[in-house]
């Protein structure tokens, strides 16, 4: 279920960046992600001309004609970085995200716990607290 959601999560970096962190639930990496590719696309693409072309076929000609490689090549580079970072951070890659918690934390996605639910409410994993061993315990008694 961790790799769906991790592709889930990059295809909508891709689609539009921030979408995949939004859907983690990253929120300050989703604006981020989000307004730097928004601005980066108003400072380096011809937004009149944009607006006035009549179909997708049209803009792209536009883009291309209009735009340098080199502006082509960083707002790629922000749209892959924001699906790969999304993709990453689905799969709890990132360094800090586990065992630096001052709060228990989940066997299973290893984030933290709110100690007061039975199961995380990241993965909805069933945490075996006590009452799982003593019932178990019991028949065999």
């Amino acid at each position: 279920m961790t790799w769906i959601r991790a592709l889930a999560a990059a295809g909508l970096s891709v689609f539009l960046p921030g979408a995949g962190h939004a859907l983690l639930r990253d929120w300050i990496r989703a604006l981020l992600f989000a307004g730097l590719f928004v601005s980066s696309v108003v400072i380096f693409f011809p937004i009149a001309e944009l607006s006035a072309a009549g179909s997708t076929a049209d803009a792209m000609a536009v883009v291309e004609a209009e735009t340098s490689t080199v502006n082509q090549l960083f707002v790629t580079f922000i749209v892959l970085f924001a699906a790969v970072d999304a993709a990453l951070r689905a799969v709890n890659v990132p360094p800090g995200t586990g065992g630096d918690t001052d709060g228990t934390s989940c066997p299973s996605c290893g984030k933290e716990l709110d100690e007061d639910l039975e199961f995380c409410h990241w993965c909805t994993t069933r945490l075996g607290g006590g009452d799982e061993n003593e019932t178990e315990e019991k028949p065999a008694s």
